[in-house]
C-alpha cells in the first residue's frame, strides 16, 4: 500500500506562484512514476505532470513552461512548482501513482483569482 499527502494549495492571484508537495509513505520503493492531476467538480481528473524515479518528466501542453515537477527521493516527496498561474488552473490537485492499483492523495485546492 501507498499513502499520499498533498499540501501547498491556496488562493493566489493570476500571475502568482504556488508550490505543491506530495509526501508518500508505505511501499514507496514500488512507485515508478508519480503524477500530479487536477479536477474541477463535474469534470474528469486530468494528468498535469508526471515524473519517474530517474527524473523523466511529462507535462500536459497547457502547463508547459509554467509548471515544473521535481522529486526528492530521499524524502519520498514530489513537488509541483506552479508559476504564471491562470484562473483556468483553478482545481483540486491530486498526486497519485499506480502500484498494482492506483493510489490517490486527498487533494489540495488551488484557486486562482483574476
Amino acid at each position: 500500500q501507498v499513502q499520499f499527502v498533498e499540501s501547498g494549495g491556496g488562493l493566489v492571484q493570476a500571475g502568482g506562484s504556488l508550490r505543491l508537495s506530495c509526501a508518500a509513505s508505505g511501499s514507496t520503493n514500488s512507485i515508478s512514476i508519480t503524477g500530479w492531476y487536477r479536477q474541477v467538480p463535474g469534470n474528469q481528473r486530468d494528468l498535469v505532470a508526471s515524473i519517474s524515479r530517474d527524473g523523466m518528466t511529462y507535462y500536459t501542453d497547457s502547463v508547459k513552461g509554467r509548471f515544473t515537477i521535481s522529486r526528492d527521493n530521499a524524502k519520498n516527496t514530489v513537488y509541483l512548482q506552479m508559476s504564471s498561474l491562470k484562473p483556468e488552473d483553478t482545481a483540486i490537485y491530486y498526486c497519485g501513482a499506480r502500484v498494482i492499483q492506483f493510489y490517490w492523495g486527498q487533494g489540495t485546492q488551488v484557486t486562482v483569482s483574476s
